[in-house]
């Protein structure tokens, strides 16, 4: 049984029909996605998750797990520039990807930044393979699988960027702002701040600066429905707009607790489900908190106090009318001083900044890749605003009548500010379709933990072994995978998180992926 049919779910179900298991996948949702999720007005189409598909390598390993090819289930298209990034004075740069062309940009943003992001790069590139071979692919539950040859080669070096910050280390070598804020700004895809996060997670910048963006033809919904055919053609059941209401156990004073399958809600009433083992790839908190009595959580609400649920968002989802050129496919709008951006988001309040937003954001216009996600003359916009995560911030009007105010603000001064830094002074005229989701729908909709968007914060104390493990200390038979557990957040996380479930059934302490020939069932 499989809470959740987002990607963590669905790629989970996959494997495990892949391996002999006979599976069903329920949600609250009527369709598949979870938050990398679809949403469609006017003839435009927007992604309202992911948008950024990074790192090949785990969408390959899973396709091949699943006997197939990325190149036969989506069609991807490599972007050029990789990115644009506008500041608060006007100025804009491309950023393409390859190490010759990064060094071209940083040595006109600085004296000496060609030679010395040549090295930062490949060193984010050996910390990238170290991270596959060993940190990611594995439950930990064997310390010594941990401790390989190329492991303790890099000892102190691993030391050193687990307990320096990815802002102290990048400041280090680059005068730059702009140079440093390319180098840092990887931090906010992993739900935290540069400040916070350990300087191991320069690695990031591997993938977006030297292996490069991609998008995928249709956006991350065909990604989803790739993973979701995986699954059904491996014979997954599928129960959707059916809530679970409580993971059903059995067993207690002298024989373990293990889990049998789980309580729903659906149109026909309350219904029980009985399994051999529950995986839960819904949020953790809810999980550990609505899902199971006090006396069998692993994670009680006071570890969940202790924590920090990472960033909330604002979305906002734009239908414009006529070209925006000034915009590429993706493009960031940066602060020259952004320190009260992130103080806004994870201290606050920040008086600078009186919405409890962000003003360095991301802009996403698929449009420029791909004419099916807008009517012909029109582009469509996806706008993410950094926020607290806090449910209290309000709805957006995506899935209701009316916005919160605090949410309609802080969209009308996102628009506001693209207009402004890219030079598009009649945008607000222009927007034919708007509409906008805020931290309680994420709480509503996905049982997000504190109405967050991508999962907790990747610091030092909730990264590797730190961010928990994938199985029940208190439920035998239970499992967890998702953003909100380990590897961590992202789609390739979530797919990696679906492999270590498996590896985890099997007793699998292997830090590498698993060969295909490793699943039982495989035909």
């Amino acid at each position: 049984m499989v809470i959740g049919a987002g990607v963590a779910g669905l790629a989970t179900a996959a494997l495990l029909a892949r391996d002999g298991k006979r599976v069903t996948v329920v949600d609250k949702q009527p369709e598949v996605g979870g938050r990398a999720g679809t949403y469609s007005e006017g003839g435009f189409r927007w992604d309202t998750g992911p948008s950024w598909y990074l790192m090949p390598e785990a969408f390959d390993h899973f396709f091949e797990l699943c006997g197939t090819t990325t190149d036969q289930e989506v069609e991807l298209v490599d972007l050029s520039p990789a990115y644009r990034v506008y500041s608060d004075n006007g100025s804009a740069v491309d950023v393409e990807t390859g190490i010759d062309e990064v060094a071209t940009l940083f040595e006109s943003l600085e004296e000496g930044g060609g030679a010395r992001v040549r090295e930062y790069l490949n060193r984010a590139t050996d910390a990238y393979n170290l991270a596959l071979a060993r940190f990611l692919y594995t439950t930990f539950s064997d310390p010594r699988e941990l401790a390989g040859a190329a492991v303790r080669r890099r000892l102190g070096t691993l030391a050193q960027l687990l307990t320096r910050s990815l802002d102290s280390y990048v400041s280090s070598q680059f005068r730059s702002r702009l140079a440093r804020q390319i180098l840092s700004y990887p931090a906010v895809f992993l739900s935290s701040q540069p400040r916070h996060t350990p300087a191991l997670y320069s690695l990031m910048s591997h993938t977006d600066l030297v292996e490069g963006v991609r998008y995928p033809r249709g956006g991350f919904a065909a990604v989803v429905e790739a993973i979701a055919r995986q699954a059904r053609d491996a014979g997954v059941d599928f129960l959707l707009g059916q809530e679970v209401t409580a993971i059903l156990t059995a067993g207690g004073d002298r024989e373990p607790t293990r889990a049998t399958g789980v309580q729903v809600l659906g149109p026909q009433g309350p219904q029980t489900l009985l399994a051999d083992a529950v995986v839960s790839a819904a949020d953790l908190h809810h999980t550990e908190t609505e899902l199971l009595p006090p006396e069998l959580r692993s994670y009680p609400e006071e570890y969940f106090a202790r924590r920090d649920p990472g960033l909330g968002t604002v979305l906002l989802l734009l239908g414009v009318r006529g070209e925006l050129p000034q915009l590429a496919h993706h493009t960031l709008l940066f602060s020259q001083d952004w320190d009260p951006d992130f103080r806004a988001v994870y201290s606050g309040p920040e008086p600078t900044r009186p919405l409890k937003a962000s003003r360095s954001i991301y802009v996403s216009k698929t449009s420029a890749s791909d004419a099916a996600v807008s009517p012909a003359g029109h582009e469509n916009l996806f706008v993410l605003v950094p926020t607290p995560a806090e449910p209290g911030l309000g709805h957006g009007d995506a899935y209701r009548a009316e916005q919160s105010p605090q949410v309609k603000a802080i969209a009308d001064a996102a628009i506001a500010q693209i207009a402004a830094w890219a030079d598009i002074p009649d945008l607000p005229e222009r927007i034919v379709v708007c509409k906008t989701l805020g931290p309680a729908d994420f709480a509503e909709r996905y049982h997000a933990w504190s109405g967050g968007s991508i999962g907790p914060a990747h610091t030092l104390g909730q990264s590797a072994f730190l961010r928990g493990s994938n199985r029940s200390a208190r439920v035998d038979n239970l499992y967890y995978a998702g953003a909100t557990t380990v590897p961590g957040v992202g789609v390739p996380m979530c797919l990696i998180s679906a492999e270590n479930v498996l590896k985890r059934m099997h007793g699998d302490t292997t830090t590498a992926p698993l060969e295909p020939s490793a699943l039982h069932g495989r035909s």
